[in-house]
Order: C-alpha cells, then sequence, then structure tokens
C-alpha cells in the first residue's frame, strides 16, 4: 500500500512553485538561425523564470512570434520542448542542437522554464524501420538504442548543454503505452529509463528526471481498474462513465460503452487497454524504486473526471513524489460549447488539478491549428490560430495573475468547489457551486469579484455563487468570506 503523496487535501497549503504540456500532432519546430553542427553551448548563469506561477502552456514554436504578447502573461510558468536523438543526429557523430538552442534562448527571454522530452525516434541509433509517421514534422515512434552507452553519452551531452539555460526536467519518451510513440515493451522502457537516469544525473546532479507522461486515457483506465480490484465496482463503472463521457465511440472498441462491472472488465481486458494497464504499472514501479523523480500527468477530459483522478494518484504515487501535468486539455470531438463554456471549463480543470496539489499545469494546445490532421478543433486552445486571446485565454490570464508568487488551498463545502490563492494580505478565490443551487457569500469588507478574466469590481451586497466560476478577492479572512449568507 502506497503512502499518500504531497497532493493536497483538506486545507494543506502548497506553496506555489514554477509551472510545465504532447499532442499528438506535434508541430515542427523553428528553422535553425545556422545550420552548423558548431553552434556553441550557452554560457553564464541562467536567467530563471520571474516568478512562480503553475499556470503555463505548450505552443508551436513555428508560430511563436504571434503568441509572445500573450506569453508574456505567463510568465513563471513552464513548458516542454520535445526532441529525438534521430533528428539530432542525423548523420552519426554529427549532431545539431540549433533549433533546440533557439527554443531556450527564447524561453528563457520569456521567463518561462524549458522542460525537455527525450524521446529515440527510429533511425541509425535504434536499428529497424519505422512502423508509424504522423504530424507535419513526420515523428515516428521510439524503439530501443542499439547501443545504450552510446544513447548515455547523447544524454549527458543534452543535460550539460541545456544546464545552463536553466533545464532541470527531463522527460524520457512521450506516452509510452501507445504503440505509435513506442515499439518496446515494459521492461524494455525500464531499461532505457534506468540507463537515462544514470546518464542524467551524472551530467547533472540537479537534475530532475520525468516519466514519459501515460496517456489521459490510459489514467482512466487506471482510475476504473484500481476500484474494480479494491472490490468496489460500481463506483469503477461510475468512474469509467464519468471519465469517457466525451470518448465513448471515439476510438472503436478501446474506449466502448460501459454499463456494467463486466463490460468494464471486457473494456479493460481488450490488447489496447491491457497494455495501457501494463505500461502504467511499469511507470509506478519507476516511481517507487525513485527511478524516476517526477510524476507526468496527461488529461484531456471533463471537469467532473478530476476528483477520481486525484484519487488515484494520492493512492498510487510515493509519498514525496512530485506530479506535474504537462498536458491539459480539452478534447471534445464535434464539441458544440460556447466560448463562454469551453473557458469555465477549462478553468474548473485546471484550478481543481492545482488545488488538488499539481504543481505545474500546462495547458495544450496553446493555440488552434487549423492545419491538423483531425481537420477540426478536438482539443480546444486558448487563442485563435493568429494567436488572438479567447475567453478561455483571459481566464487562464487571470488564473497566472491570481497564482503568480502565492500559495494555494483547496475551496470546498457549502456546495463550493475551487481554489484559494494567498499572497501577503490578499487571497483570491475562484470558485463555482457544484450543489446545482445558487450559493451565496457575504460582502465582507474590501471584496471585489467578478468573472474570471474581468477586472473584478466592489461589492455592495451578497455575492451570488453558480454553476460558472467567480473570481472573488478579499484582504478580509476568506473564512468569513466563505459562511454562506442565511
Amino acid at each position: 500500500m502506497r503512502s499518500r503523496p504531497a497532493l493536497l487535501t483538506g486545507a494543506l497549503v502548497l506553496t506555489l512553485l514554477a509551472g510545465s504540456a504532447c499532442s499528438d500532432d506535434p508541430a515542427p519546430g523553428p528553422r535553425p538561425a545556422q545550420s552548423a553542427t558548431s553552434a556553441p553551448a550557452p554560457s553564464g548563469p541562467p536567467a530563471g523564470p520571474v516568478a512562480g506561477n503553475p499556470f503555463g502552456a505548450h505552443w508551436d514554436w513555428s508560430r511563436y512570434e504571434q503568441f509572445v504578447p500573450y506569453l508574456e502573461k505567463l510568465s513563471g510558468s513552464a513548458t516542454y520542448h520535445e526532441l529525438s536523438w534521430c533528428d539530432i543526429e542525423k548523420t552519426q557523430g554529427s549532431p545539431d542542437f540549433s533549433a533546440v538552442d533557439q527554443i531556450a534562448e527564447h524561453s528563457r527571454q520569456l521567463g518561462i522554464t524549458l522542460h525537455l522530452k527525450i524521446r529515440t525516434g527510429v533511425c541509425w541509433a535504434t536499428g529497424g524501420t519505422a512502423r508509424f509517421t504522423r504530424g507535419q514534422a513526420n515523428k515516428t515512434e521510439s524503439a530501443m538504442p542499439v547501443d545504450l552507452a552510446a544513447y548515455q553519452g547523447f544524454v549527458r551531452d543534452l543535460v550539460k548543454r541545456y544546464a545552463p539555460y536553466g533545464v532541470r526536467e527531463y522527460a524520457i519518451e512521450n506516452e509510452v503505452n501507445a504503440p505509435q510513440y513506442w515499439a518496446g515493451s515494459p521492461a524494455d522502457y525500464k531499461r532505457l529509463v534506468t540507463a537515462a537516469a544514470e546518464a542524467i544525473r551524472s551530467a547533472d546532479p540537479q537534475a530532475k528526471v520525468v516519466d514519459s507522461g501515460i496517456s489521459s486515457v490510459a489514467y482512466g483506465m487506471g482510475v476504473a481498474d484500481r476500484l474494480l480490484r479494491a472490490g468496489q465496482p460500481d463506483p469503477a463503472v461510475a468512474a469509467y462513465q464519468a471519465y469517457f463521457q466525451r470518448r465513448i465511440g471515439t476510438r472503436g472498441r478501446l474506449i466502448p460503452a460501459v454499463a456494467d462491472p463486466a463490460g468494464l472488465r471486457t473494456a479493460l481486458g481488450n490488447e489496447p487497454n491491457s497494455r495501457n494497464l501494463a505500461f502504467l504499472a511499469v511507470t509506478e514501479e519507476l516511481l517507487d524504486e525513485r527511478l524516476v523523480d517526477v510524476r507526468q500527468l496527461h488529461f484531456y477530459e471533463h471537469f467532473s473526471a478530476v476528483p477520481a483522478l486525484l484519487d488515484y494518484l494520492r493512492a498510487q504515487t510515493p509519498a514525496g513524489v512530485p506530479v506535474q501535468a504537462w498536458e491539459v486539455g480539452q478534447f471534445w470531438k464535434d464539441g458544440d460549447g460556447d466560448a463562454a463554456a469551453r473557458g469555465d471549463e477549462m478553468v474548473k480543470v485546471v484550478s481543481q488539478l492545482v488545488a488538488g496539489g499539481i504543481g505545474e499545469v500546462l495547458w495544450l494546445p496553446l493555440a488552434y491549428n487549423p492545419n491538423n490532421r483531425a481537420g477540426a478543433e478536438v482539443r480546444y486552445g486558448l487563442l485563435d490560430p493568429d494567436g488572438t486571446q479567447r475567453q478561455a485565454g483571459a481566464m487562464m490570464a487571470a488564473l497566472a495573475t491570481a497564482a503568480r508568487d502565492s500559495t494555494v488551498e483547496p475551496v470546498t463545502g457549502k456546495g463550493l468547489t475551487g481554489v484559494a490563492f494567498r499572497r501577503g494580505e490578499q487571497t483570491t478565490l475562484v470558485v463555482w457551486s457544484t450543489s446545482g443551487d445558487t450559493v451565496s457569500l457575504p460582502a465582507v469588507p474590501g471584496l471585489t469579484s467578478g468573472a474570471v478574466g474581468t477586472e473584478p469590481a466592489a461589492r455592495s451586497g451578497a455575492v451570488p455563487i453558480g454553476a460558472s466560476p467567480v473570481l472573488l478577492r478579499t484582504t478580509g479572512d476568506p473564512a468569513a468570506l466563505l459562511a454562506p449568507v442565511r
């Protein structure tokens, strides 16, 4: 039985750290400023984030200049960039880091911490032929290196190169539960992480090793499987139905409709989901054995699934191991929600995650890419394709402003759910009603309130809280504020 991790429960307060995202259709990196492999590694002290902010994003670097005005609002957060050995060293012995150098420098200029996701790809370094090719960058799955010592050498060089940029977290591969991302077995992945972790720690003792980030779908299977194994079949079915309410039928037999425990067992036992659970299990072995320092979460589902997911993470993560959500988004095939509803959902997801102890929450994608392979906006962006801020973008920026350099506390009870950010004498709360009724809060002295993403205004009377999140700011006692008016 694992002890509970450092996820928030009750009124426990967590000091916020700097915040961090992978898509099915990753965008290409920027064109190198120079083609030479001799581009020098950076020198001098890293310019770290300007402040702590858990709310970040992941974006298409080829459209970076369009996004800069918005990204400046997320300063103090984090992002990640995915690279592969096969792309950087297309010819053995001739690595070209120039594109990654450019990304690292731009991230530093923005005051956004960069994490790196290290993949192998398929090429001379791994042998064999790729089975999957996807995205604008023609990315392939990864495979085990032919020579683990050579792989470790590449990883050491990479870590030494980017430590001066302030890069301290390195994820090993991406969503290894998916065959299009990883060609090997769970045991192969464990061998790869063991080798990578040794290389990373030897190159930079301050660096942290991060798991691949098991997919959002696989986490949902894990939530249901855990409840089923614990002898809670009906809660397991309910959790499955809530988690996958927008996924049923989108991937054929992978996510079938489930009406009872027998149907759930059948769904969990099919080949794709057996693989999902096997890779989830090996990821947790790596956490238990402390080969991995940080657990990486991916989540694209409805906000109502967050509580069960947090329960799973508390039960299945060793004490003291931080959890970071590098990929958070809104999967909704043929979604019909308007801008306000989309924004409200985003706020509810990210607020619950941060209130639950997730230290970094990165939205993916930052901006909708109309040229994606789905041909539609299956995952919702905070910005329009040209970088224009959407309502959801304004809401995320407001959360970042409230959270920067603050401590966080969950808000629960009396029909309300949300999060409170404390900075000095000021507390900012983002709350909504989950009871189905409107909850009235008293107008304490100095209280301002408004919709998330708008400037809060002074209140002279009670504040009604309904299903849409409301932002409250006070210099008074939040406990008095949260006492409903009778």
